[in-house]
């Protein structure tokens, strides 16, 4: 039985891009300060150890392992990687940065402390690795690069396949697939090898003169000579590494550093009745120039890559053919970062293969994009990453671009710092609840983007959430409650709390025919079942006909019912309760400019809006103040225009509702409100049934209690999936932790 040719033969409908990815990247945090290995412990913010799925301590204290989890896409996986290492950035401590190169700057052994793990066999390997290859060698890192076959893609090859089992099927494939990865591991090394100098003191020697890469050649962490394992066959790839570890020259499986490990079982001999499931490639050196230290080409091309070694036949004689394939890399990797391929280095097997693979199975033209890329850094070594980096050597050092290089990636990871990198598309406050939650160690899954639908768990606990803080924990009936504004104030009048006056209209007819009774009182005029302040018109002097029938228009436009309320003197503020405790408490400035003498207001609004912290569909702190009819009315009756110049530091008001989802500014007042109040809100959400809750109170002045006698507040709103980061990146004040308060509530074991 064999597994060439099989590309050839199948079908074009064939799903050949179909596979599985993940990443790891090793880093090493640096002391700003001192621009040498960090000497503070693994950050406490990233949570245990022992359990954490995307971020663990690799061979020292300083070195950080960033892991995704596996993806369906390269797309994926390196937007997870960027998503991890923005947590990762930004849970270091802030004089800490991670260094971009895979080689360290200036260390000594001394500085390399041992991860401080509380498994007791890590600790014994960290510290047999200390011994037989000294501490210095493992300072260095990379990037690994793990890939599988689709599921389909391998259902489809091995039905036209001639094998009966499919584990023995994978297992032939697979093994395929790493011997010609070895076989053509020098291209790699060539396009990608990064690490072509070790700064003084690295070695006992000091190098002649810049490599390509130390880190793929025997100058890197590789094993001994006396490790010796032959991929002729999975037998005896497994027979080799069993005795390896008998005789005690590997002190696990693991320690086995072949530039491709087979994967997918605690124990190699597993794979005879398990079969491989996936290969981890692990020569490829940190790119400086990528923040996350592979660009997305790169992912891409290796994916065809890998293909396209499937597309070729195996080796002949593979012990043979694999040696000579190492001693060609260790050529290539020895070799000036400038030097071109030596006469034995021939791509054209290689090429033609990914050429003919693109044309057979019609791929997109964005990888024979890749192909073309390739073959121009072939023919000109100046194109690739080494060829690059060599320009950024001073004085026979990169520790200069380093630093420089490290602190700018760290200050891009500052840069929006309320936004996870990489998933700037979701709602704001579904990337704060998942910052946190990769920040503790809790497996995240996202099953439907677009409606923020995520599921989160720990071992066997599992908890779905739905726009930041809809979950399981809400009984279903409530959140219909609190979106019917006519039940919310029927349940809190019956509990004996105080709710504004009004009525409620099903038809824009009758509500027209009401007019004589709200004609010259202060009303609010909103729709019956929405959110985000959509549809509100206020009139605290009464309206005309005219304004009240397009406030009804405004808001039936809503919803098929209205209310027409009494409008409450005072200031309004948004109480965020979880788990019957009030949280954070923000004052709503309804959506404002303030004249400068020279400006007119559409000048004024467009200024306000170019802040870093405005954006919209709630992807930032604050939302973009629009100039829609509503705007146009509260400013008509004001007496301005859009063309209209106010008066320096006269304050202009664009809505009366001051809602952030409509452009408004927040102002926390945790701290500064009377606690009696925060205890009115928490019994609120209480007779709601409710565990979250955003309470919205008009309070006349905060600083007088509330009491049953003297009701100095009125509900006028109960939300049941109440924004979270308007309590914590506030216009003004210090903000208040929010989201992580909701996953601790979730998951109380990870805290």
């Amino acid at each position: 039985m064999t597994v060439d040719q099989l590309l050839q033969d199948s079908p074009t409908s064939l799903p050949i891009l179909q596979g599985t990815f993940g990443l790891e990247h090793e880093s090493l945090r640096i002391d700003r300060q001192t621009n040498r290995l960090s000497q503070k412990p693994h950050p406490e913010k990233l949570g245990s150890r022992n359990f954490h799925p995307y971020i663990q301590t690799d061979y020292s204290e300083p070195q950080i392992e960033l892991i995704t989890p596996i993806a369906s896409s390269t797309k994926e996986a390196r937007r997870f990687l960027t998503g991890i290492a923005d947590v990762a950035g930004r849970s270091l401590n802030k004089e800490d940065y991670l260094w971009p190169l895979s080689m360290p700057p200036q260390v000594s052994e001394e500085e390399i402390v041992i991860a401080q793990l509380e498994d007791d066999f890590e600790r014994r390997y960290r510290q047999h690795l200390a011994k037989v290859y000294g501490k210095r060698l493992q300072t260095i890192s990379g990037i690994h690069y793990n890939f599988g076959l689709g599921e389909e893609l391998l259902t489809q090859l091995f039905q036209q396949s001639d094998y009966e089992d499919l584990a023995a099927f994978k297992n032939d494939l697979y093994l395929k697939l790493a011997q010609n990865f070895i076989k053509y591991r020098w291209l790699l090394t060539y396009l990608y090898g990064a690490t072509p100098l070790a700064e003084k003191g690295f070695f006992d020697q000091e190098l002649d003169g810049p490599l390509r890469s130390i880190r793929n050649s025997s100058l890197g962490y590789v094993n001994h000579d006396s490790v010796k394992v032959s991929y002729s066959s999975l037998e005896q790839y497994i027979t080799d590494i069993e005795a390896c570890v008998a005789d005690g020259r590997l002190i696990a499986e693991k320690e086995f550093y072949s530039p491709v490990r087979l994967r997918g079982a605690k124990r190699s001999r597993d794979y005879l009745s398990q079969g491989i499931t996936y290969l981890e490639f692990r020569c490829f050196d940190i790119d400086p120039f990528d923040q996350q230290g592979i660009a997305q080409e790169t992912l891409d091309t290796v994916h065809l890559l890998a293909l396209a070694l499937l597309w070729l036949d195996d080796p002949q004689v593979v012990n043979q053919e694999l040696q000579s394939a190492e001693e060609l890399n260790e050529q290539v990797a020895r070799a000036h970062p400038l030097a071109k391929l030596p006469g034995e280095a021939d791509s054209s097997s290689i090429i033609s293969a990914m050429r003919e693979l693109i044309r057979h199975f019609q791929v997109p033209s964005y990888y024979s994009q890749l192909v073309d890329k390739l073959e121009k850094q072939l023919a000109d070594p100046s194109l690739t990453i080494g060829g690059r980096l060599i320009k950024e050597i001073k004085d026979g050092s990169l520790e200069v671009f380093g630093h420089q290089q490290g602190k700018a990636f760290s200050d891009l990871a500052w840069q929006a710092s309320y936004a996870l990198k990489g998933f700037e598309g979701m709602e704001l406050s579904t990337q704060l609840i998942m910052f946190d939650v990769i920040q503790k160690g809790i497996n995240l899954e996202i099953l439907d983007e677009s409606d923020q639908f995520l599921k989160l768990s720990v071992g066997d606990h599992i908890e779905y959430v739905k726009d930041g803080n809809m979950t399981a924990k809400d009984n279903f009936i409530v959140p219909l409650a609190m979106e019917n504004k006519t039940v919310t104030k029927k349940i809190l009048q019956k509990a004996g709390f105080p709710v504004p006056a009004g009525a409620e209209f099903n038809q824009l007819e009758e509500a027209l025919s009401a007019y004589p009774n709200f004609a010259t009182k202060a009303i609010v005029i909103k729709p019956k079942s929405t959110n985000f302040g959509l549809g509100i018109s206020i009139f605290k002097e009464g309206a005309s006909r005219v304004d009240y029938q397009k406030a009804l228009e405004l808001a039936f436009a809503e919803d098929e019912s209205v209310l027409i309320e009494e409008f409450i003197p005072g200031t309004e503020y948004r109480f965020f309760v979880l788990d019957g405790e009030t949280l954070g408490v923000v004052e709503r400035q309804a959506a404002n400019v303030v004249g400068d003498g020279k400006s007119t207001i559409s000048q004024l609004v467009a200024q306000k809006n170019a802040s870093p912290l405005r954006g919209t569909g709630h992807r930032s702190p604050l939302e973009k103040i629009q100039l829609g009819e509503i705007e146009r009315l509260m400013l008509d009756q004001q007496g301005y225009g859009l063309d209209s110049i106010p008066d320096k530091d006269v304050r202009v008001n664009l809505r009366e509702n001051s809602n952030i989802s409509t452009g408004g500014d927040s102002i926390d007042m945790t701290e500064e409100m009377h606690p009696s109040y925060l205890e009115l809100a928490a019994q609120m959400t209480k007779a709601m049934g409710a565990w979250v809750c955003g309470v919205d109170l008009i309070i006349p002045d905060y600083s007088l209690p509330y009491t049953k006698e003297a009701r100095n507040a009125t509900c006028i709103e109960l939300n049941f999936n109440p924004l979270m980061y308007m309590h914590t990146y506030c216009a003004k004040g210090p903000g208040q932790v929010i989201t992580t308060k909701v996953v601790e509530k979730l998951f109380p074991e990870v805290n």
